[in-house]
């Protein structure tokens, strides 16, 4: 059997980037993308799961009003901080 192992947390800032990076990125350059997707990750606990059964699981804790409102929270003060100082040169 194929095992692979993910970060469910991973997956879900990723998607919950992806649903406000229209409203609230300055740039939506891959380096910023990034920069954003590490600043968030590096300050939510990490979920990982092997299996499809494991997922379901872990996404099962994830359906909370806390959860939600603490991954839009970091992503909101990522978009300001790397909005503001991105790796690269503003462009005009």
């Amino acid at each position: 059997m194929d095992y692979q192992l993910e970060n469910l947390m991973e997956n879900i800032v990723l998607e919950k980037y992806n649903s406000m990076k229209d409203e609230f990125a300055r740039c939506q350059c891959e380096q910023c993308k990034y920069d954003i997707l590490a600043f968030v990750l590096n300050r939510l606990p990490p979920k990982y799961f092997v299996t499809d059964k494991g997922a379901l699981y872990a996404k099962l804790d994830f359906l909370t009003i806390e959860f939600d409102a603490a991954i839009v929270t970091e992503l909101i003060k990522a978009f300001e901080m790397i909005g503001s100082n991105p790796r690269h040169e503003k462009s005009s």
